[in-house]
């Protein structure tokens, strides 16, 4: 297995004065040459504002803009490129669905069904748009592997549910929730679902149509594009049924002192200037993960999480939370070592170069459901390699001896 970290120039970084071994790509994942040079060009060559001059620069930017809007439709295999919305990042798109889909369409006993597992980005806004509408929260639980439990999510189900909000791939566990399965029990009762795929996007091959998603969000800066640039998809009957999130310029039709009429789709909900470098840095990572093979992703990623959460392990006094087969997770092992805070473990860590998160990582109904307050977090992507591993394995080891020591002591 070859590393292709020479093509992300902050992996030549060292951390207190060690090789940098980055492991939070859950959190963020780097970015390559080819997405920085995609934004480089943009700002050097064609920087003008979209959709509103005839001039050269503004058309080339407009047809660069446009054209990542068809790579999005693609990598999805959506069906319509209208259907294919610019938001800020997946907290964003489901903000939209939360208040504008959700906000016109909930009513007073409605029930909005979770899981414990959500990401806060994919819950708080489901709260809040309850307490705006009268509606319910009602939670599936999930199986020991972490995934949703269908059987239960089946008998939560009634004619009062309106939406199912659910994470494709857990940030926190790694596993992979069958969206098929639940979109159509969901769809037996008439419900609308929503799919957080803030970490599958950069993992798994997508096909919406195949998942018959209603509504699918993702983030560009997880997937090796940009920070500040995510997708909405959603059904054209479901946008087009929707408010506007915003209102603005761009997303007019024509505007008098008392009445503004709007656009179509994408346009209606992509108000102002949008993020132009964005979505370009973030066709060029489509391009660039395209080009990498999710075949040849998915097989190396299984390798890395297979000897990491073998050897991890063999640590005395380590718990690794999720799936025992390595092969029912994605990317992620978040684990804990007894007697040891994950931010201090995070912290010695770091000291050896190895970079993971620690935290309850925007899933506290999570932790709390795994009785835990916080655990470490590694996550992989395709520029880490055996050594990365091997690196993490001697990292902790080394850790639970310091803390050994220093308890000794005291």
């Amino acid at each position: 297995m070859k590393s292709n970290r020479e093509e992300f120039p902050i992996l030549q970084e060292k951390i207190n004065g060690q090789p940098m071994v980055y492991l939070d790509s859950a959190a963020t994942s780097q970015k390559p040459k080819a997405v920085l040079e995609s934004l480089k060009a943009y700002y050097e060559q064609d920087n003008a504002n979209v959709h509103r001059g005839l001039y050269t620069l503004s058309m080339r930017a407009t047809d660069a803009y446009e054209a990542a809007r068809d790579k999005v439709k693609g990598f999805l295999n959506a069906a319509e490129r209208e259907t294919i919305l610019f938001t800020r990042g997946t907290t964003e798109s489901l903000n939209w669905v939360a208040q504008s889909y959700g906000g016109s369409h909930l009513q007073p006993g409605d029930e909005i069904v979770l899981t414990y597992a959500e990401h806060h980005s994919n819950l708080v806004p489901w709260q809040i748009v309850a307490k705006q509408t009268g509606a319910k929260l009602r939670y599936a639980d999930l199986t020991e592997k972490g995934q949703v439990d269908l059987v239960k999510l089946a008998e939560l189900l009634n004619e009062k549910t309106k939406i199912v909000a659910i994470n494709h791939v857990s940030n926190v566990l790694g596993t992979v929730n069958p969206i098929q399965e639940v979109t159509a029990l969901a769809h037996e009762v008439g419900a609308v679902v929503v799919v957080d795929g803030a970490q599958a996007a950069p993992h798994i091959p997508l096909d919406v149509q195949a998942l018959d998603a209603d509504f699918y969000a993702f983030s560009g800066h997880k997937m090796l594009g940009p920070t500040g640039i995510g997708v909405l998809y959603g059904k054209r009957e479901l946008l087009e049924e929707m408010p506007p999130a915003q209102y603005g310029g761009e997303m007019i039709e024509a505007v008098g002192l008392y009445e503004s009429t709007f656009q179509p789709l994408p346009e209606l909900f992509e108000a102002g200037t949008p993020n132009i470098a964005g979505a370009i840095g973030l066709g060029a990572a489509i391009d660039y993960l395209q080009d990498y093979g999710f075949d040849r992703l998915q097989k190396e990623m299984g390798t890395l999480i297979e000897a990491a959460q073998k050897g991890l392990s063999k640590i005395e006094g380590l718990t690794i939370y999720g799936p025992t087969n390595p092969a029912e997770r994605v990317g992620v092992l978040s684990f804990n070592l007894t007697g040891v805070h994950p931010h201090d473990l995070s912290t010695v860590l770091d000291q050896y170069g190895v970079e993971v998160r620690a935290g309850h990582h925007c899933a506290q109904p999570l932790m709390q459901y795994l009785d835990v307050s916080a655990t470490v977090r590694a996550s992989f992507y395709l520029y880490n390699d055996m050594e990365d591993v091997q690196r993490l394995i001697a990292a902790v080891q080394a850790a639970k001896e310091f803390f050994n020591d220093d308890n000794s002591r005291t």
